[in-house]
């Protein structure tokens, strides 16, 4: 059984920092694409991050527009965990983020951790 679990979210003020930190297990993590989701009320589920692995083309992380240069994706293979730091965060971050592993042709989400950024 494949469990994909979040944490790290909370309240945060603007222009400050929080690391999101992603347990997976029950798949060959080393193996997986790792990506960080998010979606705000109303909006669609957009793309924040995603690793890949060394064999994948994509080992590249890769970043939504909206995050370049602020937000970094990291992966710990011996750990299976992948993080997400989150810095100089604004109101326009705020949204409740999720992690996806995917699996030759399988996706796994979680259940997402909420993120306020807000004074």
């Amino acid at each position: 059984q494949v469990q994909v679990v979040e944490s790290g979210g909370g309240l945060v003020q603007p222009g400050g920092s929080l690391r999101l930190s992603c347990a997976v297990s029950g798949l060959t993590f080393s193996r997986s694409v790792l990506s960080w989701y998010r979606q705000s009320p109303g909006k669609e589920r957009e793309l924040v991050a995603s690793i890949g692995y060394i064999e994948h083309p994509a080992l590249a992380t890769n970043y939504g527009d909206a995050v370049k240069g602020r937000f970094f994706i990291s992966r710990d293979n011996s750990k299976n965990m992948v993080d997400l730091q989150m810095n100089f965060l604004q109101p326009e971050d705020t949204a409740v983020y999720y992690c996806k592993a995917r699996h030759e042709s399988s996706a796994y989400w979680g259940q997402g951790t909420p993120v306020t950024v807000s004074s």
